[in-house]
Parts: structure tokens; sequence; C-alpha cells
């Protein structure tokens, strides 16, 4: 007990530091004073319109046989949430499988490791401390989103501490039990057991929503008719996080209050499982503590992480053909980090297992089983994480670096070496996506053009993102300054501009092809100028580092 209270003090001491550190530079919490400046405004507008928007109150329409109708608007919106959260369960578990979780820092290793304290209370401490990230996310989620639902909602305290936990238990139980996940095998041996049982907890899941949907008159109107039912609330994590939050909709503390409990039985047993058979863990969790030290060095650009890290197989014997010479030795390099992360390094799992779904849509929307519009939101999804994927591009470090420079080469040149690879993809990608899509669902065949090379202007639009600050910028506070100020400001006069003129073209055509020659058209303007700024950039590189 002596040894967690000394633990304890030390995070005292190091949060007193942090509090100085803080109010030696105030100007570090303007972020956080905007956000709640924000927070605030909203409260203030959904409290001011609330009293004159209310609806009357209504009673609820009757079917036939006297009952009241389903609302499937309801439904779907907590089917969705709870799909997202079994989806997440499903994931963790899984990657439980692939590598240990870490609760520890290397200043930990470093100092805790090697002092005379015994391994089982510093487990117990860390272990416990993990919920605090947790909660404090919870709680900044929970009052953002209270700030958008409060009009239609009653916020109590009581609702708010209900909804925290919620959140807070889910995420933090999740670690425990990768990490005992990782002891039982290190110990037993049994990972691929493990794996094979997560795996049939994701066929069963999926059975559940499938089943249902199947045995209803039309797909959307069923797939959720279990998972949303009450006794889905039993299930472990999931339904236990969505029993307590729904205390907004009963009121009644008790079953949020017990399933707590449920949360409390299921950490006590996770926790006297983890210290009987976890032993000396220091060992295993070097690896992982020392991976997450590494990715928090990267995020502050303290250090550049090897192309490797993130590889699924970096002793893969490759074979490749002789690509040239001159620029094309970057799209070479792109090659082999490609064919090392995956089993082709133009098209991988992570695009067939995307392509397989937008094909299952198209097949239910034949069926219909699905409206059309499902597909639609899909392949607007699709453009989403396509521009994300061009501001998250890794490797923009090498442009300033002297074998970038010094290739002899055009500018021109270098720069589509540089994107070549990852443009090949996304237009297989595209074409196995929306080919198939367009066939099966009987759609417009102009939305296969247009989705393309929608694609590929997101994606070159968040590359440009990227790519303008790094390189034309020195100083990283600079870069993270300039970098929200660009992504606010192609939105405002990029985005918003393309979305309205297909918003207008949806509505005069009600046809999904002109929203989406609309947008197109619109985002065509915004890459080419960032295009054209990004290689009058490269040209006025100098020797340096970024």
């Amino acid at each position: 007990m002596n040894e967690i209270r000394l633990l304890f003090r030390k995070d005292i001491f190091i949060l007193i530091n942090n509090i100085k550190l803080i109010l030696r530079n105030p100007l570090r919490l303007l972020p956080y004073a905007g956000i709640l400046a924000y927070i605030f405004f909203m409260y203030y507008l959904r409290l001011k319109g609330r009293g004159d928007d209310a609806p009357a109150q209504e009673m609820p329409e009757l079917d036939l046989n006297g009952l009241p109708e389903v609302n499937f608007a309801m439904q779907n919106i907590i089917g969705g949430v709870t799909i997202l959260a079994l989806g997440l369960l499903i994931y963790q578990l899984f990657s439980a499988t692939k590598k240990n979780v870490s609760f520890f820092k290397m200043a930990d290793v470093n100092l805790l490791f090697t002092a005379p304290v015994k391994p089982e209370n510093i487990l117990i401490y860390y272990m416990a401390r993990s919920i605090l990230p947790s909660l404090g996310g919870a709680i900044i989620f929970v009052i953002y989103g209270a700030s958008q639902a409060i009009d239609t909602f009653e916020m109590t305290v009581a609702n708010f501490i209900f909804l925290i936990l919620a959140f807070a238990l889910f995420f933090f139980i999740v670690s425990p039990i990768k990490f005992l996940v990782y002891t039982l095998n290190t110990k037993y041996d049994v990972m691929e057991y493990i794996r094979t049982g997560v795996i049939v907890l994701a066929v069963l899941l999926v059975g559940i929503i499938v089943i249902p949907g199947l045995m209803a008159e039309k797909f959307w109107q069923g797939m959720f008719a279990w998972i949303t039912s009450p006794w889905f609330d039993f299930f472990p994590l999931v339904g236990w996080s969505r029993g307590i939050a729904s205390f907004l909709v009963h009121g009644n503390a008790i079953i949020s209050i017990g399933f707590i409990l449920l949360y409390g039985v299921s950490y006590f047993v996770i926790l006297k499982l983890v210290i009987r058979f976890a032993g000396y863990y220091y060992e295993d969790v070097l690896e992982a503590t020392k991976s997450n030290e590494e990715k928090l060095e990267k995020v502050k650009g303290k250090k550049q992480v090897g192309e490797s890290s993130y590889s699924l197989n970096t002793k893969k014997k490759l074979a490749l053909p002789d690509f040239g010479t001159g620029a094309k030795a970057f799209y070479w390099r792109n090659y082999v980090h490609s064919s090392r992360q995956d089993f082709h390094p133009l098209f991988g799992l992570y695009s067939l297992i995307m392509v397989g779904i937008g094909i299952v849509l198209a097949v239910l929307s034949l069926f219909e089983w699905f409206s059309h519009y499902f597909l639609y939101g899909y392949l607007l999804i699709m453009l989403f994480l396509y521009f994300f994927a061009g501001i998250g591009r890794a490797n923009v470090g090498d442009l300033k670096k002297p074998f970038f420079i010094l290739v002899p080469a055009t500018w021109a040149a270098k720069f589509w070496n540089m994107i070549k690879l990852d443009i090949l993809q996304i237009s297989l990608f595209c074409v196995a996506l929306i080919v198939p899509s367009v066939l099966i669902a009987g759609l417009n065949w102009f939305i296969v053009p247009l989705f393309l090379f929608a694609t590929i202007e997101v994606y070159l639009i968040g590359f440009g993102i990227n790519i303008i600050p790094q390189i034309a910028l020195d100083e990283g506070w600079d870069r993270k300054l300039i970098k929200p100020f660009m992504i606010g400001g192609i939105v405002l006069f990029g985005f918003v501009p393309a979305f309205a003129f297909s918003i207008v073209a949806f509505i005069v055509s009600k046809q999904f092809v002109w929203a989406l020659f609309g947008g197109t058209f619109g985002m065509f303007f915004v890459a080419a100028i960032l295009m054209h700024v990004t290689l009058d950039v490269l040209k006025r590189l100098e020797f340096k580092e970024i």
C-alpha cells in the first residue's frame, strides 16, 4: 500500500510541475479557451431556441393491430451507434492478438522497473490510472455532444454523469482486456484460439444484423431489430455502456448503476487474472512501450520513424522490375514500401474490403433491401477518407533531403513520380468499386468517371494541404498554425461553394449524378490551384531538414 501511495505522490508532483509550466506560458490555454467558448456559444443558441421550437406532444401513430409503429429512424440511429461500438470492440480484440498494450512510458521503464517496487503494485496502479485519459476524453465528448442535443434532451447532472461513465468505462476496460489476452498467450500460447474466437464472434454479430434484415419486408427496416432490443443491453461492454447511457431515456438510476457494477466486477476479475498470469511482465511491455514512444515523438516532430514501422512484412523477399533512373527512383521507393505493406503494391487488403462493402450495398439496393442513398452515402464516405489520406501522407519529409534535390530530373517529373503510385492505387480502387456498383445497381454510367475524378481531386487537395506548410515553412509552430488556417480557408472558399453547387444541382435534377458533377467541377479548381502552388514551392527547396 505504501508503494502505491508513493506512485500516487509521484504523479501529483508531475501534475504540479505541468501546471507551473502552463502558468509560465498561459498562451498554451488559448486553443482550449476557444473550444470552451464555442461549446458555451452552442449551449446558448440551443437553449435560446428550445422554448420556441419545442414540438407539441403527440400520441404515437397506431398500426392496424393497435400497437405503436416502430420508429425506424431512432432504431437505425441506435443500431448505427451500436454497430460502431461493436466494430471498435472487435478491432481492439483482434489487435490484441497482434501486439501487446502498454500502460507505461520509457521514463517508467528506465526508473520504476529498476526500483525496489513489486511488479504487481506497479501494474495495479498504472492499470487503474489508465481510466483518467478515458474519463477526460469522455467528458469532452459528452459536453460537446450535449451542446448539440440540449434542445432535444434534458441534460441534468445525473444525465451527464451516466453518459460520461458509459463512454469512459467502455474505452477504459478495453486496454486491460488486451493486456490479459497478450498475457495469456505469453504463458499458454493460446493466441490462435483467441483469434479464432474473435472471428467467430464477429461472424455471429454479422448474423444478428443480416438475419432479421432478410426476414423483414425491407432489409434496412429489420437489420437493427435485434441489436436495438432491450436484451442486447446485457451484451458485454457495448450493451453495458448502452444500458448506462439509457438513463437519459428511462431515468431509472438502479438499472444504470447495475451495469456500472457489472463493469466493476469485470475489471476486478480481469485484474485478478492479470496479476496471476502476468508474472514479470517487464519484457512483454518493453516493445509496446518503445513503439508508443516513437509514435509520440513522431507526432511531436522530434523523430522520423522508419518506413518499416507500420509494414506488415518487412522481411518479405521482393523481385521488382527495373524501373529506370532519374525521377523514377521515387516511384520505385514508394513501390518497395507498398510491396512490404500488403499482398500487392497496387491493390491491397483494405482496398479489397472497401470494394466488397460497396458491391454488397449495390446488391442490396438492387433487391430493394437498401435505398440507393446508402450506396451514395458510402461513396461520399470514400471521398472523405481519401481527403484525410492525402492530409496524412507520411513521407513528405524526404522533400528537403539532398537525394530529392540532387536527382537529375525536372521538378514536375519528381513530383509526379512521388505521387504516381498513389494515383494508380486510387484509380484501381475507384474502378474496382464504382464499375460493378453502377452495373449491379443500375445507376447512371456518368458516375464512373465523376467518382474517379472526384477521388483523385480530394486526395490531391489533402496532399497539398499537408505538403505546402511542410516544405514552405521552417518552424514547427508555423506549420501547426498555418495548416488549420489552410484547411479552414479551403473548406470555406473551396468545399462550401462546391457543396452548395452540388445541393442546388441535386434539388433541381433530383439525381445524384448531377450533384456529384457539381462537387467535382467545384473541387477541380481548388485542386488545380493547390497543385500549382505545390510545384511553385518545390522549385524553391533548399538543403534543410524538416
